[in-house]
């Protein structure tokens, strides 16, 4: 097979294949999914897409997003996603795309928590990200090679050469004069989490052991609503858009606790509900539940018909069964350190996008639905970017096509205790002395004889940790309990 592209992108979410699509046809284009390419956290992106309904909502739009991201954010970044975000969206629907509208042909807008008004556009009811994915993948006028993880990147002397891949049993390299990474987040080191199962921080490991900084790593969002219970390592998402047209929580008593902690109740930000409920659970013992009885059946199933089929499906009888609920890690803040056009700091020729990317737009907390909005406005800056730079000279730089072990025997257990570890010590509510004893083990477990896909994670991990330890005081989705002083 051909091993030399213009352009090789990491990643079949709706960063890669945005920016993909906004490349010239004429380039050569190389897109690398680990999985099948529907196995990306868009496909399993339920809310929907905010964006302002109009010019005045924009400014309103940035507020909410600064509001989230608990003063935080990167102004510049939050300006560029919130401006440029109708375009983005209005360049979806010139290509076909189509969100849900009222029997007049209006588009309809829901809203979500910490957004001040209805500005969240969805599609197929709560299924917008698989429908935007499908979409973008029939629009794909590129290869994509399955099944092929990246285990390293071709680097030397402060430039990008491409990437090391393992495909089909065998490692071999695949050369670009760029090289996008839209690999998503780090769901996979968490016990709980509602990620694919592919989105394990493996790129971000990779950029870690080049030198390549990560940025606010300390920042990790946990949604309030999953369903936990089963054996699947992706845990059920609950969308926000459900709390957002009248679903409540409660505890066994049927209590709406989150007003205790916060006078917008359920409609607070995701990391104000996630502690009320996890902390509600610790004091009390009292299982808590998403009620729905807001909702008649038929209003349901049409609305949300991916969460109806999947809960009728695992045996509950929704809306007028309660289900039982615990918050999940969902969402990384921090990434890759990039600027607005995706560059990423110290190396050339390597670009970052979407969740795997840190240009600051989330703050310390992401706003709901911003995520997808994000893949679109900041995927066409890279091509952008890229579609500028992309004949400029560039000399070819050839590296051995050697690895080493990319797993050993013992790092299944391993990893599984590192995502216990993860959830218990580095999750929704934090400790020094929690955080230090985690440091510790992961420090042992990087001793070990261990293979370098887990020693990607722990790398990540140790990132995460090491960030909380340094934020000293709690800031948006980083709550750390303050030491007690006699």
């Amino acid at each position: 097979m051909k091993t030399s592209y213009d352009v090789l992108i990491v990643g079949t979410g709706i960063a890669g294949l945005s920016a993909a699509l906004a490349l010239p046809k004429s380039l050569s284009v190389l897109i690398v999914s680990k999985d099948y390419a529907w196995e990306c956290n868009t496909f399993y992106a339920q809310g929907g897409v905010a964006v302002a309904k109009d010019d005045n909502d924009i400014p309103v739009h940035i507020n909410d997003t600064l509001d989230a991201g608990a003063g935080h954010c990167n102004l510049e970044a939050v300006k560029v996603l919130c401006s440029e975000g109708p375009l983005a969206i209005q360049r979806l629907i010139n290509m076909g795309f189509n969100f849900d509208k009222d029997e007049h042909g209006n588009l309809l807008y829901t809203k979500e928590a910490a957004h001040s008004t209805n500005r969240i556009l969805h599609a197929g009811g709560d299924a917008t990200g698989r429908y935007i994915h499908l979409f973008l993948m029939q629009q794909l006028p590129f290869p994509i090679l399955y099944n092929t993880q990246v285990t390293d990147l071709l680097i030397d002397e402060g430039i990008c050469y491409g990437a090391r891949v393992f495909h089909n049993d065998k490692i071999f390299n695949l050369y670009a004069k760029k090289v996008i990474i839209a690999s998503g987040g780090v769901g996979s080191l968490y016990e709980y989490h509602t990620n694919a199962r592919t989105i394990s921080a493996d790129m971000q490991g990779i950029c870690l052991s080049h030198g390549i900084p990560l940025a606010d790593m300390e920042m990790m969002q946990f949604h309030p609503t999953a369903f936990v219970l089963g054996n699947s390592v992706r845990k059920q998402l609950l969308s926000e858009s459900l709390r957002g047209e009248g679903a409540m929580v409660v505890d066994e008593d049927g209590k709406r606790f989150v007003f205790d902690y916060d006078s917008r109740g359920e409609l607070a930000p995701r990391d104000v509900v996630s502690r009320a409920i996890f902390k509600h659970k610790q004091q009390t013992n009292k299982e808590v539940y998403l009620d729905l009885s807001a909702f008649s059946k038929e209003h349901f199933k049409q609305r949300f018909p991916s969460i109806y089929f999947n809960m009728t499906n695992i045996g509950y009888n929704v809306p007028e069964q309660k289900i039982p609920i615990s918050p999940a890690f969902h969402y990384s803040m921090g990434g890759i350190k990039t600027d607005l056009h995706g560059r990423v700091h110290t190396i050339k020729n390597i670009y970052a996008v979407g969740e795997c990317a840190h240009t600051g737009v989330h703050g310390a907390n992401r706003l709901a639905s911003n995520s997808l909005l994000e893949g679109l406005v900041f995927s066409a800056r890279v091509a952008e970017e890229i579609t500028k730079s992309i004949f400029e000279p560039h000399v070819q730089n050839l590296f051995p096509e050697t690895e080493e072990v990319l797993i050993r025997e013992n790092d299944k257990t391993l990893k599984n205790e590192l995502r216990h570890l993860m959830w218990n010590y580095a999750g929704i509510i934090r400790e020094k002395q929690t955080l230090q004893t985690a440091f510790n083990r992961v420090k042992e477990i990087l001793g070990l004889p261990i293979g370098k896909l887990l020693r990607l994670r722990l790398l990540v991990s140790q990132e995460i940790i090491t960030s909380a330890l340094k934020r000293k005081t709690s800031l948006g989705a980083h709550y750390i309990k303050e030491e007690v002083t006699l």
